[in-house]
């Protein structure tokens, strides 16, 4: 193979005011058009669909040092650097990815791709349907993690990818990297899951049915077809990002941020005992949720966390995790987190036992962060240092690419 894909702002000249050090930049989303009909798990199909991406650093000539970020249920392909339409919108991992970083865009070929059913570029319940000339509503296909694996197959089939270097996410991105390392094992060299869990516990998939619930019953949902009403569900899609913020966090994280702390008495009087905001805690999950009510669909949030339910390789098995993983040929990192109890260490222990009792490759770190779920977005030395070194053992195996030692493989 000889030809090259390159990111769409790769070479652009920037002055250093633009660009921060070791940041990939101002960087731009590319909208991909799929016209050949995508089946689905479910047994329905979609015929059409656009898929929105960012990719940063450059496909070397053998196309094999391409790393695909899977994104969580809140994120989208904006990945690292900042994007072109907001300058104040910065990647949601973009202290893990760019140049120099521990996913190096100057070795690696990194892509970031917004899944089908989101509402962040790609084709979702808010998009219009091509048969009605009406947005999809809840009339959108249900989706599985493995529908979006086979859409982003799709991607890297339009970018000459056949083979990638890792696959890897945190939380249902680390799920969808090991679905892709489960069923195209020959594509997915290593497969890095940080966060993350074979399948939901009764408890993870009650906090989605919690958070559904407000959504449903908040009376600006209309059935999912608020758009014809020209509302949104705001309640509702408030309550149920406050319930998924609650999970995200460990007990000591919101004990040190918030504590009990009131907040000051409104002017002239004393604290108004009853049902207003009064906790710092209160003032912070209200602020998240009101927040994220402006710009994330209801219909998606259904979706996605429906998904995050379904997920579970082990259906096909009865059960046995390990027959699941059997045809993964890729080397895996797992990372998890000690105050992490949304996906518990114990989950990703699960995956390390299945592995090793195929005797496949696999790497496995316990970090001891107070962060919670949300440690896997954060900084930390440990973690990062962890990544860095995955990934130059990653390049030290490419060819035609120079690692940060400044080695030519």
């Amino acid at each position: 193979m000889t030809t090259q894909f390159v990111s769409q702002d790769a070479h652009a000249a920037k002055t250093p005011s633009e660009v921060e050090v070791g940041s990939v930049g101002v960087v731009h989303t590319q909208f991909l058009q799929f016209h050949e009909p995508l089946p689905l798990s479910s047994g329905q199909t979609i015929n059409s669909y656009e898929l929105a991406i960012e990719t940063y650093g450059t496909l070397n000539a053998e196309a094999s040092n391409a790393v695909l970020v899977c994104h969580a249920l809140n994120a989208s392909h904006h990945v690292a650097g900042r994007a072109a339409d907001n300058p104040e919108d910065i990647g949601w991992w973009d202290n893990l990815v760019g140049p120099g970083k521990p996913v190096d865009t100057n070795v690696f070929f990194v892509i970031g791709i917004n899944n089908l059913g989101s509402c962040f570029g790609s084709t979702g319940p808010a998009s219009i349907r091509p048969e009605t000339g009406e947005p999809w509503g809840a009339a959108f296909p249900v989706l599985t993690v493995e529908d979006w694996v086979r859409a982003q197959a799709r991607v890297a089939d339009k970018l000459g990818i056949q083979r990638f270097a890792a696959v890897m996410g945190g939380s249902l991105g680390g799920m969808q990297a090991l679905s892709w390392a489960i069923t195209l094992p020959e594509r997915v060299a290593h497969c890095v899951v940080v966060a993350s869990t074979p399948k939901l516990s009764a408890q993870n998939i009650a906090f989605n049915e919690v958070a559904r619930r407000a959504i449903i019953t908040d009376p600006e949902f209309h059935g999912g077809n608020y758009y014809a009403h020209k509302t949104v569900p705001r309640s509702g899609l408030s309550v149920a990002r406050m319930v998924g913020h609650i999970t995200y966090l460990s007990d000591d994280d919101m004990a040190e941020k918030f504590g009990r702390t009131q907040r000051e008495p409104a002017a002239g009087g004393a604290f108004h005992y009853g049902y207003g905001v009064e906790f710092e805690v209160e003032s912070y999950l209200r602020y998240q949720g009101e927040k994220f009510s402006r710009y994330f669909d209801a219909n998606t949030y259904l979706l996605i966390t429906r998904a995050l339910d379904y997920f579970d390789p082990a259906r096909t098995t009865d059960g046995d995790l390990a027959k699941a993983l059997a045809p993964a040929t890729a080397d895996f990192l797992l990372i998890s987190f000690t105050t992490d109890w949304r996906f518990a260490p114990a989950r990703s222990r699960e995956i390390v036992q299945a592995l090793l009792k195929n005797e496949q490759a696999a790497t496995y770190a316990e970090i001891d962060a107070p962060h919670g779920h949300d440690a896997f977005l954060l900084d930390d030395a440990r973690y990062h240092g962890l990544m860095r070194a995955y990934f130059l053992r990653i390049a030290a195996t490419l060819t035609g690419v120079t690692t940060q030692l400044g080695v030519q493989r």
